[in-house]
């Protein structure tokens, strides 16, 4: 199926956003340090993609870490510790919980959330969250990806991915990135992330990029580290599952490369953030040890 014209995504170009604390990545940037990251502002259409969904797509089958939702962090499942992040954000008009498991389904309705019950034949949290918002009766322009597995996500970053896509009319896919530490260069659990200079996404891999001529890690480069967070043009979610499978998404195993592959554009925003997301088992300790150290 061949991508839509960027037309049929586009609205009034008009838009206003001033940045809170989530520094937009690439030209953006520039003009930010030129005069000042309060005074950046872009003026949004009062109806160009303004209902907002945050869906956080959950399954308990998983090859590293069975029943990873379900674990407890410091006493609460790590699906309620994402849950109450994500409904600081302030620009969300609702947030579910999307899973095709009935233990996450009651623990969720435990503490309060909304959630859909999806099929167990989603191979990715896109299509999860894709089948979610056709079960939900009400109609959205934007539907936020928001990573269970990131229980420390910050509020900000989630209103952040949803202001830039609101912004970018070209774009149908919106997400973040923060600084690349080195001990997570070589680490395939780690995607990487290249941008060009106007902040849309080039590639993603779970490789180090760029890969320079020494085969080493450069120290002095602004590596980027993708990270979970990110939202979609309802319209083009609806085409997503439709698209088959592209050779760099399969090699990769990375959702994200499907919609480069297409000819799509995906904006990125560079933010502050370190990365907590929960992997392995072991990732839960550390997560519980920086939780004490800041008094969370």
């Amino acid at each position: 199926m061949e991508p839509e014209p960027a037309a049929a995504f586009a609205g009034d170009t008009t838009y206003s956003w001033p940045v809170k604390g989530v520094a937009v990545y690439g030209a953006a940037i520039t003009a930010a340090m030129a005069v000042g990251y309060a005074a950046l502002y872009v003026r949004p259409s009062a109806k160009f993609r303004s209902k907002v969904v945050g869906i956080i797509p959950a399954r308990y089958a998983s090859s590293r870490f069975q029943g990873k939702p379900l674990v407890p962090i410091l006493g609460k499942p790590m699906i309620q510790r994402t849950w109450e992040r994500a409904k600081l954000a302030t620009t969300l008009s609702r947030l579910v919980v999307a899973t095709d498991d009935e233990r996450i389904a009651d623990c969720c309705h435990g503490f309060g959330a909304d959630v859909i019950m999806t099929s167990q034949s989603c191979r990715n949290g896109t299509e999860r969250c894709n089948e979610a918002l056709l079960k939900l009766k009400k109609k959205y322009d934007v539907v936020v990806n928001i990573q269970g597995d990131e229980p420390l996500i910050e509020p900000d970053i989630i209103d952040g991915v949803v202001k830039v896509l609101q912004a970018t009319p070209d774009a149908v896919f919106s997400t973040a990135v923060t600084s690349l530490k080195a001990e997570d260069a070589c680490d395939p659990n780690r995607v990487k992330c290249v941008v060009d200079n106007r902040g849309y996404a080039i590639y993603f891999s779970r490789g180090l990029i760029p890969f320079n001529k020494s085969g080493k890690v450069n120290p002095q480069f602004p590596y980027l580290l993708h990270l979970g967070i990110q939202s979609y043009d309802a319209k083009f979610l609806k085409i997503y599952p439709e698209l088959p499978p592209t050779p760099l998404q399969v090699e990769e195993d990375l959702e994200q490369l499907k919609v480069l592959e297409n000819g799509y554009k995906i904006k990125v925003i560079k933010v502050d953030h370190d990365a907590h997301g929960v992997d392995t088992p072991e990732d839960v300790i550390k997560i519980e040890s920086l939780m004490r150290e800041r008094n969370l």
